[in-house]
């Protein structure tokens, strides 16, 4: 594995610490009360900053480690992050392994064409790639995507109603009230 000189930087400056300030848990870390610092008590800041910014200030025993990278790298995935999780470089050796199996197998029960009965292993294989992809694929079914999605609908189906409940009461409201207001017709004169 590669080290960074900034991950280098930061280890050499935790194993320059005491044994106490290493070891220091949880409880120990918490800054000491009304500014009495007891000793091996120091508390130690790993900060990366970017670009520019400043470097923050150790207060009291404090030790503040600052690592510098470049204002390129302020919003990026983090270098051990980066990459493709699928290469195959980053395949477990086992399942390497497993497919590595059945290589140059021949005969009975190996779906080849040479030897004898070397197309009885064909539906073993098969059965096997099968199993294999159903169990990498996604497994949501339709019957789930379904229930998922009518779930979801019936969720807002109350609100939903509820609102327009509201209009319909308010139309009619209004309605009343606009045929209240309105005089009736007078007859016209021949």
């Amino acid at each position: 594995m590669k080290t960074t000189p900034i991950i280098a930087a930061m280890l050499m400056a935790a194993a320059a610490l005491p044994a106490s300030a290493q070891q220091a848990g949880p409880a120990e870390a918490q800054a000491p009360a009304a500014g009495a610092a007891a000793p091996g008590s120091e508390r130690v800041n790993l900060v990366i900053v970017y670009g520019d910014d400043p470097c923050p200030q150790s207060e009291g025993s404090d030790i503040v480690v600052c690592a510098r990278k470049g204002e390129e790298e302020r919003y990026r995935i983090p270098e051990p992050l980066r990459g493709d999780p699928n290469a195959p470089a980053n395949q477990a050796w086992g399942e390497r392994v497993k497919s590595m199996e059945y290589v140059g197998r021949t005969g009975t029960e190996s779906c080849s064409a040479t030897g004898p009965g070397g197309f009885t292993g064909c539906f073993n294989q098969l059965a096997r790639l099968a199993k294999a992809e159903r169990q990498q694929a996604d497994n949501a079914s339709w019957k789930d995507l379904v229930e998922a999605e009518r779930a979801r609908r019936l969720s807002t189906i109350d609100a939903d109603s509820r609102e327009i409940e509201a209009r319909a009461v308010a139309e009619e409201k209004a309605k009343a009230a606009g045929t209240a207001q309105t005089p009736a017709p007078q007859p016209s004169a021949p």
